[in-house]
């Protein structure tokens, strides 16, 4: 999921300096969670998770890589891991 997720937003969201370090679904319950972690050589703070995730969101969207309903969590990786 990793590749197929980074091949379709990383280069969009170079521009702010970030990258998709890992994709992927968790299911809680009856709850499936899409989950997007962006990394970057900065800390990234919430306005560029913001920015991020308005620009992955509709390419998620068109995308449509998950069957069915799901949450889209889009995070960023915390530094030192």
């Amino acid at each position: 999921m990793k590749e197929t997720v980074a091949k379709l937003v990383d280069e969009k969201i170079s521009s702010l300096g970030m990258h998709v370090d890992d994709a992927f679904i968790r299911q809680d319950g009856s709850v499936k969670n899409f989950n997007i972690v962006l990394d970057s050589e900065e800390i990234i703070d919430l306005n560029k998770i913001v920015e991020a995730s308005n620009i992955i969101n509709p390419i998620m969207d068109e995308a449509n890589l998950v069957d069915g309903e799901y949450v889209l969590d889009i995070y960023s990786k915390e530094k030192g891991e």
